[in-house]
């Protein structure tokens, strides 16, 4: 496998399982609580560690019982840490409703200390950056950083990654300097204005995506699949019944960094993603959910 570097945010999540979200002002009951390892970030390198890539993850944390929940799970799942470790402030925590019929999910993240990190922490981790085979980033950390480390890895030939979410307006060119650009039909919309529901949305979506400067769009889409610019869409996986879907997206951008660190096309890729997405569906929680090379390989047959 290649090696992956991922620029993130780690959270610990606190998982509330009902029937329905309370409305302002009302308490309803709960049928079950889990507390997890989380952060957009952190649930991508464990799906990539896990799909067997030489993995590294640059964050910061505080000082707290959450930052060694973070430490451990990245040890546990093979994932070299680069982290700067905070007194002053706190490990990030997410608030986490599951709707109990569906598996469908509504979150709030506080990222804590990850939210201090500068370009200059990622100037001091240009190195590890310009060394990878794939660089992979999110909008959970501040805009700045991620856009420096893009830069770092672009100028080095690195196989660039941004996975834009949460949705944030997001600075003149940095769209240019991804060679993948992978938001979810909400994340899509937000940056192109176009509503995704269909193959044919999803088209003219990737072209306004090229517009913009992305290399290769790829358009996550839950149930039915990801959408794939220039090859059409990937069906989706079906492992099972739908448990939780918090982590999917997480675990689709980690499988695919893995898939092209080890020299996999682009399609053979996404279908390594939509396999890993398939099966941590079935599955409680985000890091958790993540499955291992073996399974993913089984069920793609």
């Amino acid at each position: 496998m290649g090696r992956v570097v991922i620029l993130g945010v780690f959270v610990a999540d606190t998982a509330y399982r009902a029937a329905r979200m309370p409305r302002m002002g009302e308490t309803v009951m709960g049928n079950a609580f889990a507390l997890g390892p989380g952060g957009k970030g952190s649930n991508q390198a464990v799906a990539c560690a896990r799909i067997g890539a030489d993995t590294h993850m640059i964050s910061q944390l505080g000082q707290d019982d959450f930052a060694r929940l973070a430490l451990d799970t990245w040890a546990g799942a093979g994932v070299t840490a680069h982290v700067r470790q905070r007194a002053s402030s706190y490990t990030g925590a997410a608030f986490i409703f599951v709707d109990e019929a569906t598996g469908d999910n509504a979150i709030i993240v506080s990222p804590g200390a990850a939210a201090l990190i500068t370009a200059a922490d990622i100037d001091a981790h240009a190195g590890l950056i310009a060394g990878a085979d794939v660089f992979v980033t999110q909008l959970e950390q501040p805009m700045e950083a991620a856009m420096r480390g893009l830069e770092i890895a672009r100028a080095a030939g690195v196989t660039t990654i941004l996975n834009p979410a949460p949705a944030a307006p997001l600075p003149e060119g940095m769209l240019a300097l991804c060679d993948y650009v992978t938001p979810n039909e909400t994340e899509c919309e937000a940056l192109t204005g176009i509503a995704v529901r269909d193959a044919a949305d999803a088209a003219r979506a990737c072209a306004a995506l090229r517009d913009l400067g992305v290399k290769t769009p790829i358009i996550t889409m839950g149930e039915q699949g990801a959408y794939l610019d220039g090859h059409g869409l990937v069906p989706a996986v079906n492992a099972g019944p739908v448990v939780e879907t918090t982590g999917a997206g997480d675990a689709f951008n980690g499988a695919f960094a893995a898939a092209l660190s080890e020299g996999r096309t682009p399609v053979e890729a996404v279908q390594y993603g939509c396999a890993t997405a398939g099966i941590s569906v079935t599955r409680a929680g985000t890091a958790p959910s993540m499955p291992e090379r073996a399974e993913v390989d089984a069920l793609l047959g």
